[in-house]
């Protein structure tokens, strides 16, 4: 089954979130929600050896908190 691809983020986007916009950083974040969800997804094991998949919160917040400097760091050419 193939995976459905996302629509790139218009540069004027990029370029409104890079120049310090809220909405357009939030529009960024929203755009990579489900890739930082999955980054920072863990298995964990229970005492049973089963398998559990948790979302570590902190990782989270520390990859959205890079993704925003990031943002604010992109310089355009």
């Amino acid at each position: 089954m193939r995976k459905k691809s996302k629509k790139h983020i218009p540069l004027s986007i990029i370029e409104l979130a890079a120049s310090g916009n809220v909405y357009a950083i939030n529009a960024v974040l929203k755009h990579y929600d489900g890739y930082l969800a999955a980054l920072a997804t863990k298995r964990l094991y229970d005492k049973y050896g089963n398998p559990h998949l948790c979302m570590d919160t902190g990782l989270r917040r520390r990859l959205e908190t890079k993704l925003i400097s990031a943002i604010l760091s992109f310089k355009a050419a």
